[in-house]
């Protein structure tokens, strides 16, 4: 069961990733300029505009999710990544359609935006769902040990290539290799998620007339749905400025040899996936907020030292990566754990997924280009400045939020549970 869900979270993660780490081989590709910066830009411009359509994504995923299930709900969302990388992976390029191929890697991008929007929300309520209360944070956490997976997998793959192949043969067609090959695992992801029982707590709230409108539950719950927006924002901006922005910025602007760094990426990823549960078990047993607050203080304190440490060599980057990533992870680890525990089973995808995909969409989507862009014209301290100023909102959160670690999730979707032995605030 864990294996089904991670799957498509894997999945998911790296679609994403083999986009951030081939950009500089395919960007030429779509965006025929002549100039291999403005043609990097401008695809992960188009990074960041798929990210647009995961708050519609979330909106509709979230909604399946929380009225017609879980189960149902990540099975669609695997299908549709896997159609949207399948579209990359066989789509014309500049030279034979002109002006259509970046359009058609535009629409790609937002198939995968749409579906990445409704994934991980509703992949999350599963496993927090069936986890046991004692260990949620942990289980919580398998969330992005699968994504650090799925990102390693696509660095890694993109390390191998570029290897075996020449940078010639690279931008030729050694790129749409991991897109072909993201299309077909995200098929086999779906018919893993088909064999899913939903969870007991959905079934529960399953008959007609014990839930109540998903959206009048909402709207009783605004400083919830502003919560999500300050945990999200400062770690998704620290998150892909050290998952997806980092790579382009170590070859583009530090002229780290590409093969080198695909592979010092790759190594970073590991001591991050390690970490994950250990901090998912720290968080069961000292609380949610602590670890939060060490993540993200941490992570603000430490990021122009680790980004000013990345000056070209491949052991730099994987230093700075490996360090970020594992202090990042003490957030990521846990947040799954303790959205699933602010929300009610009624409006637990769902209230989660539109927040958490508007604040993706805007701040996590949009690092990449605005790291490379501030880049170009000399204000790289800017673009960090400004990672710092929404990890501290996030830590404004943290510290106005309750410890959630001993409340039971609900199955009636009115308020949480609480646990006699550890009564946390109320929200």
């Amino acid at each position: 069961m864990l294996a089904t869900v991670g799957a498509g979270i894997a999945i998911e993660v790296y679609d994403l990733g083999i986009y951030a780490t081939f950009s500089v081989f395919f960007a030429s590709q779509f965006f025929a300029s002549g100039d291999a910066g403005s043609d990097l830009i401008s695809t992960l411009a188009v990074f960041a505009v798929g990210f647009v359509a995961r708050p519609f994504g979330g909106l509709f995923f979230g909604w399946m999710a929380d009225q017609v299930g879980r189960q149902p709900a990540m099975t669609l969302s695997v299908v549709t990544a896997a159609a949207g990388s399948l579209i990359i992976g066989v789509s014309p390029t500049a030279t034979t359609i002109g002006i259509g191929a970046p359009i058609v890697l535009l629409l790609a991008r937002l198939i995968q935006g749409f579906a990445q929007g409704g994934e991980l929300p509703a992949a999350q309520t599963y496993l927090a769902e069936v986890s046991p209360a004692s260990r949620r944070g942990r289980w919580s956490s398998l969330n992005y040990v699968s994504g650090s997976l799925g990102g390693l997998f696509a660095t890694a793959l993109g390390a191998v290539l570029a290897t075996l192949l020449s940078r010639s043969d690279m931008v030729t067609f050694g790129w749409r290799i991991p897109f072909l090959l993201g299309g077909v695992l995200g098929l086999f992801g779906t018919v893993m998620r088909r064999r899913l029982d939903e969870t007991p707590i959905f079934t529960s709230t399953a008959t007609p007339g014990r839930r109540t409108s998903p959206w009048r539950q909402m709207c009783a719950r605004p400083v919830l749905l502003l919560q999500v927006i300050g945990l999200t924002a400062g770690v998704t901006v620290a998150f892909y400025t050290w998952g997806a922005a980092v790579l382009p910025f170590a070859i583009e602007q530090r002229h780290t040899n590409p093969a080198a760094a695909l592979w010092a990426t790759a190594a970073a990823t590991v001591p991050f996936a390690v970490s994950l549960p250990l901090w998912g078990a720290a968080a069961d047993r000292v609380g949610r907020r602590p670890i939060l607050l060490v993540s993200m203080i941490s992570s603000a304190v430490l990021l122009f030292p680790l980004q000013g440490l990345i000056q070209g060599q491949a052991w730099q980057l994987f230093v700075a990566a490996a360090v970020a990533t594992v202090l990042i992870g003490g957030t990521l680890s846990i947040l799954p754990a303790l959205f699933a525990e602010l929300f009610p089973t009624g409006i637990r995808a769902l209230g989660l997924a539109i927040p958490y995909s508007l604040t993706v969409a805007a701040f996590g989507g949009t690092a990449p280009y605005l790291q490379a862009y501030l880049g170009q014209h000399d204000a790289t301290a800017a673009f960090y400045w400004w990672v710092i100023v929404l990890i501290a909102i996030t830590v404004v959160t943290v510290v106005f939020s309750p410890e959630t670690r001993s409340r039971e999730l609900n199955a009636v979707g009115s308020a949480p549970a609480r646990s006699a032995a550890h009564a946390p605030d109320g929200p």
